[in-house]
């Protein structure tokens, strides 16, 4: 941040602008970038890390404090958005109207201040002790499974190897129960007559119990997370194909100002602000009574109803869609930059995002949090963010994809580059209808996912 505030401050680093007129050299760019990346990696330690980090610190043999852990996400979520809502607002403004030397260096500022923040903690922090690599252990698994694959997985499975102790073996790590699925991987763990020398195990030919079960949960883990994916492109419509649509409507707001369509972002995460609240004080407390579940629904429940309320916005945004496409037939507005139909109709879509974020989202962190094994949970949670990273992309493929197949023999094709000759209202049913398909995927791999099972203690 500090160096993107420079890149925008500083005279030599920054473009030279003549009459409004902006011109960046190479080493202008190679800063500028440099900064962009440094963020990203910033972003990629911390993301996956602190709310993992924070829900650690509640004690889960502790009752009253494995409530608050599941109220941790629903808030933790919710500081994420208010901080969106001022980027994407006062943030804005400053960058518009002051400069983007000061739009870049009061975030700069703010972020000293939270490492200050953070560091001043540190003597109250519960820390977990680190358990070494979860690659490597599941790297020794699929060998040592690979390796005794012409053995037979006895049928007592107490005869299986596992430390003799309440600990796992593995530091940071909880035992974990074994569990029937995939019962190739329990080859890893039987004992052969070659497997202990002096007192000792080699982990790439004998692996405990825990250790395949490991595995075992990363593999059940990964369905869902696919699951995810369809969800994140439904997401991604906000940034790309929902503001070409709002380019095309009137974005007045009284006589002297418009707002952006990129801009109407803010009433997702007011969406976001708004639905926080209402879920963890008012949904919770009225399903619990009802499910008898602790936290009102299950993780994997919780995020079924977002992916159907992500359903509805896409059918919400075709039905604006298909309007203003009939206004544009019935009053010939082909040529018509923006026509006169409010950009305002496209707040309920955003909504609806909103809520299904509240929803799919954050019962993804919780999920992973909570399914990944005790030593994992960090790299489960970089895995649930790669959702978005990946849905992106899908929707990239989608509107390529449409294109190449809409635009053949010289038609226009569904999302030409003026819209009025368009049908984009095609592409958000294309949607409708994978999220659909993804939501009925989904019941089959919720019904058939079986929670992880922890015993023993800690190391």
């Amino acid at each position: 941040m500090t160096l993107l505030t420079l890149s925008a401050s500083v005279n030599g680093l920054k473009p030279e602008c003549h009459r409004g007129t902006c011109h960046a050299k190479e080493e202008n760019v190679a800063v500028f970038f440099v900064a962009l990346y440094l963020i990203a990696l910033g972003t990629g330690g911390i993301k996956p890390c602190v709310s993992s980090f924070g829900a650690d610190q509640f004690d889960e043999t502790d009752e009253k404090e494995k409530k608050w852990k599941s109220s941790f996400f629903n808030w933790f979520y919710f500081s994420i958005n208010i901080g969106a809502l001022i980027a994407s607002s006062v943030l804005v403004y400053i960058q518009e109207h002051v400069g983007w030397g000061w739009g870049f260096g009061i975030p700069a500022v703010l972020m000293a201040v939270a490492i200050v923040s953070f560091f001043s903690g540190s003597r109250l922090y519960r820390n977990q002790k680190p358990g070494g690599s979860p690659l490597t252990r599941i790297a020794q698994v699929l060998v040592a499974s690979l390796r005794k694959y012409n053995l037979k997985v006895p049928s007592d499975k107490s005869l299986l190897y596992d430390t003799e102790d309440a600990e796992s073996g593995i530091q940071g790590s909880r035992k974990l129960d074994h569990t029937k699925q995939f019962g190739f991987f329990d080859k890893a763990a039987v004992q052969t007559e070659h497997d202990q020398v002096k007192g000792t195990h080699n982990p790439w030919k004998l692996c405990t119990v825990t250790q395949v079960e490991e595995l075992k949960s990363i593999i059940r883990i990964l369905p869902v997370w696919a699951s995810g994916i369809v969800f994140a492109t439904v997401y991604s419509q906000m940034s790309t194909l929902f503001v070409e649509q709002g380019d095309k409507m009137d974005p007045s707001m009284g006589p002297n100002f418009d707002i952006p369509a990129a801009s109407l972002s803010v009433f997702d995460t007011i969406s976001v602000i708004t639905w926080v609240p209402i879920y963890d004080r008012l949904i919770v407390p009225f399903a619990r009574k009802y499910t008898g579940h602790e936290r009102g629904f299950t993780q994997l429940q919780r995020m079924g109803i977002g992916l159907v309320i992500s359903i509805f916005s896409m059918v919400v945004a075709a039905i604006v869609e298909i309007v203003r496409l009939d206004l544009v037939k019935k009053h010939n507005y082909y040529d018509l930059k923006q026509m006169p139909m409010s950009i305002f109709w496209q707040v309920p879509q955003y909504f609806l995002i909103g809520a299904a974020e509240v929803f799919t989202f954050i019962g993804q962190l919780e999920f992973f949090y909570d399914q990944a094994p005790d030593a994992m949970r960090s790299m489960c949670s970089a895995l649930s963010l790669t959702t978005i990273a990946l849905g992106n992309y899908l929707s990239t493929l989608l509107v390529t994809i449409v294109t190449k197949v809409t635009t053949r023999h010289g038609k226009l094709g569904w999302i030409p580059n003026n819209l009025n000759h368009g049908h984009l209202d095609y592409f958000f049913l294309l949607l409708v209808v994978l999220s659909v398909l993804n939501f009925l995927v989904y019941l089959c791999i919720s019904s058939w996912y079986k929670y992880k099972r922890p015993i023993g203690s800690f190391n």
